[in-house]
């Protein structure tokens, strides 16, 4: 027989007072309607709640690291390129508010063709049904040349494409982020994973240079996020290859003991994917540190993010007038 169930009786409840007891939401964390004016008046009028909260935390993480000289590192896939952001990131370099910017091997792709013709982004289904997907011969060659010329000469990817382009007659090599790091001696590298690229494709391609040149940038990144502590490092729309060799980068750097404790960790997509999660967020500050998920559409999240600093930076400077 199964065992019969009758309804539960209340009676004997105990309750509590609503002012004694802890609430997450008080009146001093509620927003308030923006009626205009400066983007700071924007900010002050989010809720002290939630992502918006986090969203503040995040810009005083990167004006402090930039204040205090830690490093403030961009790592990134492919996307953020193809949403426009390019001129965003290179402002942040110019300001000397970004430190380092690390790259999937797709990006180089985006950033050769836009300042190349000034457009990217090809139409996968249809080229891929044409068997044409990915074979632009300008973008084949170019790159696969830069990559061996520079490596030939001791560099990276990242430092052998961004030469290569701001040395080029390019007419837009002024929105080519590697370009732009070239000339501002930033470091930036690119990490590859052999066959995901478009270049990898063509017969151009030289496997020893890409590996050798991917392996340099690897240990320079390295380098840079051994000096993360009191920094900020923002993974922004990768959501498999800049985690792991952000984990990676981060084991080697600890093992040669570099004290690479307390600094933050923000990871900004659309969907907050397991590695973002795990190898971005929870893991590298279990040791000690903060990070914080930005969930939203890149053309959209970053352009506030950069705005709500470079207003900050702009303040600062203004008040030392």
């Amino acid at each position: 027989m199964p065992k019969k169930y009758v309804p539960l009786s209340i009676k004997k409840i105990k309750t509590c007072s609503l002012k004694s007891r802890k609430s997450k939401v008080r009146l001093d964390s509620l927003g308030e309607p923006f009626h205009g004016g400066s983007f700071k008046n924007f900010l002050n009028s989010l809720p002290e709640v939630l992502a918006a909260k986090d969203f503040k935390t995040i810009v005083e993480s990167i004006v402090k690291a930039k204040k205090t000289g830690r490093p403030v590192i961009l790592g990134m896939g492919a996307h953020p390129i193809k949403v426009g952001l390019s001129p965003i990131i290179i402002s942040l370099m110019e300001n000397n508010v970004l430190s380092a910017v690390a790259m999937n091997g797709a990006c180089i792709v985006h950033d050769f063709e836009l300042s190349l013709i000034s457009r990217t982004s090809e139409d996968v289904d249809v080229e891929l049904c044409r068997g044409t997907f990915g074979m632009a011969e300008e973008t084949g060659k170019g790159l696969n040349r830069a990559i061996k010329k520079g490596v030939s000469k001791g560099n990276g990817i990242g430092k052998a494409v961004g030469d290569y382009i701001l040395n080029s007659k390019f007419p837009y090599k002024k929105l080519s982020i590697l370009a732009q790091a070239s000339r501002l001696n930033i470091p930036a590298t690119v990490h590859v994973a052999l066959g995901t690229d478009i270049i990898h494709m063509h017969p151009e391609a030289d496997g020893a240079s890409i590996g050798e040149g991917s392996l340099r940038d690897f240990r320079l990144f390295t380098s840079v996020i051994a000096d993360l502590k009191g920094g900020v490092y923002i993974n922004l729309g990768s959501a498999v290859i800049m985690p792991e060799v952000f984990l990676k980068a981060l084991t080697v750097a600890r093992n040669l003991k570099y004290n690479v404790k307390n600094f933050t960790t923000v990871n900004m997509d659309f969907i907050q994917h397991y590695r973002c999660r795990e190898n971005v967020l929870r893991r590298p500050v279990l040791s000690g540190g903060s990070s914080y998920a930005l969930t939203g559409h890149h053309e959209i999240m970053f352009p506030l993010l950069a705005a709500a600093v470079m207003g900050e930076i702009n303040k600062a400077a203004d008040s030392h007038r």
